[in-house]
């Protein structure tokens, strides 16, 4: 068996995708790997970079874009890794996090899926991996309340009391980098592919939890994430798409009314910050200011479709 399947999913990221695979490359550290790089539709000649620089890679070229689940499950399907590792393709793996991952995995049996340490690109620590987007957690979010170090249950949701410098259980893995044990796939399942772009990685953590197979964050090592380089291509539809994966998750894992309180909540922060940048806009009038009024007025043009009640959600 492959110690290692390694799983990238790419749309119009050549440039840093280059950089990512290199550093793949460098990284493995002697693990017996498959890497996997998933294009989906690319129109800025990723697939045939991947081919012509690095062949020795399993590239799968989708010939639409069939969104980050189904693209996942595309590589997972073929995938011979006693480990299956998610990784973006705005990453750069660094030093031997690979070979710790694995060794941590080997060690402790029954851990289902690990994270590591995620740095921004100034070397900050990015706050990956915490808690369960609740309907508290949700309003804590939408509020800014979350960003109150002070009392703990304010902060718990993104664990900002953390460093992310010690070992601990987490209730969510962020996708940029998940290192999963292929026999804890094997029993949680595919990633749901009712979600398109967001939601999926943390229904997937939900459904590890509830198959009695936990989720770990280690300092086994870092990796350094730009963050969303795919995702800003889609404007305020980035947005939607957020909002429609929180939406779709509260459904599948609370039902009707969940996915409806979701929703309220969710319309009551994009309207406060529509009318934050909105006056922002009349008192300044400077191009910014109108540019995040105009965003946030486009995600509420699209908000009404969102209702749970206007559309089903397969599971």
């Amino acid at each position: 068996m492959t110690d290692l399947s390694i799983i990238i999913v790419s749309w119009n990221t050549r440039d840093v995708l280059r950089h990512c695979l290199q550093s793949v490359v460098d990284g493995l550290g002697g693990l017996q790997t498959e890497v996997f790089v998933v294009d989906n539709a690319s129109h800025d000649a990723s697939a045939a970079m991947v081919a012509q620089d690095f062949p020795q890679f399993r590239l799968i070229a989708n010939s639409d874009n069939v969104g980050f689940a189904v693209a996942n499950n595309q590589a997972i399907k073929l995938a011979s890794g006693k480990y299956v590792l998610l990784l973006n393709p705005d990453t750069l793996v660094r030093g031997d996090v690979l070979l710790r991952s694995f060794e941590y995995m080997e060690q402790h049996a029954a851990v289902g899926a690990l994270a590591c340490r995620v740095l921004n690109g100034d070397g900050s620590v990015q706050l990956t991996c915490g808690g369960y987007p609740t309907l508290w957690n949700l309003f804590l979010l939408s509020s800014g309340l979350f960003r109150c170090k002070w009392p703990s249950a304010f902060s718990r949701y993104q664990l900002l009391n953390w460093k992310r410098d010690s070992e601990r259980d987490v209730e969510t893995i962020t996708g940029c980098y998940m290192f999963a044990r292929a026999t804890a796939i094997a029993k949680v399942g595919l990633l749901d592919e009712s979600f398109f772009c967001y939601g999926e990685e943390t229904d997937w953590c939900r459904r590890f939890w509830n198959a009695g197979c936990p989720l770990r964050f280690a300092p086994v090592g870092e990796i350094t994430h730009f963050g969303s380089l795919s995702s800003r291509q889609c404007s305020h539809r980035r947005d939607v798409m957020l909002t429609d994966g929180l939406i779709r998750l509260h459904n599948k894992h609370g039902g009707k009314l969940s996915a409806i309180a979701a929703w309220t909540i969710l319309w009551l922060f994009q309207v406060s910050r529509w009318c934050y940048w909105s006056l922002a806009a009349m008192a300044t009038r400077l191009p910014a200011a109108k540019a995040r009024r105009d965003h946030f007025g486009g995600v509420l043009r699209d908000f009404g479709n969102l209702w749970p009640t206007r559309r089903s959600f397969s599971r």
